[in-house]
Parts: C-alpha cells; structure tokens; sequence
C-alpha cells in the first residue's frame, strides 16, 4: 500500500514538473520578437562569413568543406536579406 503511494506522489511531482518546464519554454519562445531573432541571425552570418574567409586561407580547405559552408551561408543571407527588408517596411510604415 506504501510503495504505491509513493509511486503515485512521485508520478504526480513529475508530471507537474514537466509541466513547468513546458510551460516556460513556451513563454521563452512567445516572448522572442523579430529584434532578437534577427541580432542572432546577423551575429550567425557574420560567424560563418568569417569562418569561411580564414578557413579558405588554410590548408584545411577543400571543396567538402566550401560546400557545407555555402549550405549554411546562404540561407542566412537569405534571412538577412528578409530582416532588411521587414525593416524598410517597418520605418516606412511609421
């Protein structure tokens, strides 16, 4: 009779922590606006620019590696492309 109800309580905590836990990472999330996500996608392309100029220098360069970088480089530009473009709207607008 004890072990189930320490097995009940424990089932019970758990779940309520879970629930806590998703709740806040959905708060996190729906309180993100575009500013952040475009400071963070801006700070990525500038990451991968800079990575892609010095590892072209090195010796480690080949076309593998000129291929991934271009797969994660251009999207990027894309979403960096996209932000300028939201921002032109949303000053024109105001």
């Amino acid at each position: 009779m004890l072990s189930s109800m320490l097995s009940t309580v424990s089932s019970t905590l758990s779940t309520t922590s879970t629930l806590s836990t998703t709740s806040s990472v959905v708060s996190t999330f729906s309180t993100m606006g575009v500013s952040e996500v475009s400071v963070i996608s801006v700070v990525c392309l500038i990451a991968l620019l800079s990575a892609s100029e010095i590892l072209s220098a090195s010796s480690l360069w080949n076309k593998r590696l000129a291929t991934m970088l271009n797969l994660a480089i251009i999207p990027m530009v894309l979403t960096f492309c996209l932000i300028v473009c939201y921002k032109v709207v949303d000053v024109i607008n105001h």
